[in-house]
């Protein structure tokens, strides 16, 4: 029987591990000061389908989306939800991430 499990035990090691293969995005923008600010923002952005996570940074007036794989998040949406939500929006910076989690 520990035969068996060391036989899939190695197996499963060479398959490609792809931990989150989304897009990234950035978001700057005007307005955010409080952690009130934050929770409204993260309600806002969490029911879009395509977020997979979003982390707010009020320090830097930042807001960072994971996007699942495959989906997308126009930014003439992400715009609207930050302008209906009370807050301007700077700008926006997208990046594809590798198999590795890292911004390419």
């Amino acid at each position: 029987m520990k035969k068996v499990f060391l036989v899939l035990g190695a197996a499963f090691t060479l398959l490609p591990v792809q931990a989150y293969a989304g897009e990234t995005v950035k978001v700057h923008v005007n307005g955010l000061v409080c952690d009130f600010c934050a929770r409204a923002i993260e309600k806002v952005f969490k029911k879009q389908e395509s977020v997979e996570s979003i982390n707010v940074n009020l320090s830097d007036k930042l807001i960072t989306l994971g996007l699942k794989d495959g989906q997308a998040l126009e930014d003439d949406v992400i715009t609207k939800l930050v302008n209906d939500s009370g807050y301007a929006l700077v700008s926006i910076e997208r990046a594809e991430e590798g198999q590795d989690g890292t911004a390419q």
